[in-house]
């Protein structure tokens, strides 16, 4: 498998004679065979600023640093794909920050480029291939037309056209999982926020958080536009806003006035559950899902990236527990990290915590971080790493009534997808 890289001006190359390397958490590793697939559709190849790529000269049994003016190169993974190991490379400047991409390493192998990671979901309702531009530019502009009043539908224009957020997009064309954001304020502080960060973080933000409060007839406006089947998904909580629980005053009332109309759908949140009485009174008004974000199962390591306000990882694990009693379909929205997540440690701590709140699904989502902040942030290693592969394998051995994914499912999308799991594991 060969070295990938990039010149100054972006051309990617690969290298006949250098093997390539990647990375686990802040250590140099092979890649195995078993890790590699072909690079997915939909998927983007950049290279890494201010890095240097490494490789292994079988001449001479060693790592070593490309010679030239040369950058790594990282693949970025479209939803549906889980990253198993990071591009190898070393920092010229180690002052310097990667935006806030999830990279994954790449080789070259049987003429074609492969990528260190595993299909854990069907890709194609998430591919950006599969979201036609001309059409979505007219079904925003007939939105808009539609409803001229309603500032939620101007601001997802913004998300749809100029971020190209798929969530978004889907709003405007009635389909799928489409988004109603309604905070503009959160009660954590994390790391890798991509619609805010403090000045002095050597971040810049990816997004704009939106900064108003949406009415209550706007918020229902989008939901009806948007239940009309009955496998549509309607999701507070986007990359554009903060934490939408704080805006229980109004999502509850929405989620009350909706299910007086039309039964059709379901009402999605996602949330970091910190506010566990706002959560209880948004399930009890009639949420049918709820999906919460982490990066791990251990206090000191979710403390270190959500900086959370007011409230803790009980409170989060109470929330779930209290939404998976009343019936509503829970799952994570689980950040994962080679080299960080697959730690013995944070394992074990994670069974644990998925078999205490009732969990039905596990959404690995590559985490959009520069590595090396990542790991100053974070607490060391107690246990050794076992692999993202291994780890997967783990879960699916340990929990077996718990699907792994990569994105929100309905229940009836979530057995599909578990009948077809137990088909590949027979």
């Amino acid at each position: 498998m060969n070295l990938v890289y990039a010149d100054q001006d972006g051309q990617v190359y690969d290298h006949p004679s250098h093997t390539a390397l990647a990375r686990s958490g802040d250590m140099i590793v092979e890649i195995l065979e078993e890790e590699l697939i072909p690079l997915p559709e939909g998927a983007t190849l950049v290279s890494l600023p201010h890095t240097t790529p490494v490789y292994w000269d079988e001449k001479s049994g060693r790592m070593k640093a490309l010679d030239g003016n040369y950058e790594a190169v990282g693949a970025l993974l479209p939803q549906g794909f889980t990253r198993l190991l990071l591009p190898g490379y070393v920092k010229k400047d180690k002052d310097s920050q990667l935006p806030l991409f999830g990279y994954t390493a790449v080789v070259w192998k049987n003429d074609g480029f492969y990528v260190a990671a595993r299909m854990s979901d069907d890709p194609y309702r998430w591919n950006p291939v599969n979201c036609d531009p001309q059409l979505l530019e007219s079904k925003v502009q007939a939105k808009l037309s539609q409803y001229p009043d309603n500032r939620l539908y101007r601001h997802l224009s913004n998300c749809a056209l100029g971020y190209e957020c798929l969530t978004a997009s889907n709003t405007f064309l009635d389909r799928w999982e489409g988004a109603v954001p309604v905070s503009y304020s959160c009660n954590a502080g994390c790391f890798g926020c991509i619609s805010e960060q403090p000045e002095d973080s050597g971040f810049v933000a990816p997004q704009t958080r939106m900064n108003f409060r949406p009415r209550l007839e706007e918020v229902v406006e989008i939901m009806l536009e948007h239940l009309k089947t009955p496998e549509s998904i309607i999701s507070f909580g986007q990359g554009c806003e903060g934490e939408p629980s704080t805006q229980a005053a109004i999502i509850i009332p929405a989620i009350r006035e909706v299910r007086k109309i039309t039964d059709q759908g379901y009402i999605n949140i996602n949330t970091n559950a910190g506010l566990t009485d706002f959560i209880r009174g948004i399930v009890d008004a009639g949420l049918d899902m709820m999906r919460v974000s982490t990066i791990s199962a251990i206090d000191d390591h979710y403390n270190a990236y959500y900086k959370p306000r007011g409230y803790t990882l009980k409170n989060v694990e109470k929330s779930i527990r209290y939404a998976s009693d009343q019936g509503v379909l829970t799952s994570i929205n689980y950040l994962v990290f080679p080299g960080v997540t697959d730690r013995e440690e944070e394992i074990e701590a994670m069974l644990e915590f998925v078999k205490r709140t009732g969990l039905k699904l596990i959404q690995l989502r590559n985490l959009n971080i520069d590595p090396e902040a990542y790991l100053q942030l974070i607490p060391n290693a107690k246990g050794e790493i076992v692999g993202m592969k291994q780890m997967i394998e783990i879960f699916q051995q340990e929990l077996p009534e718990v699907a792994i994914g990569s994105y929100s499912h309905t229940p009836k999308g979530l057995q599909q997808k578990r009948q077809q799991e137990a088909e590949a594991w027979s």
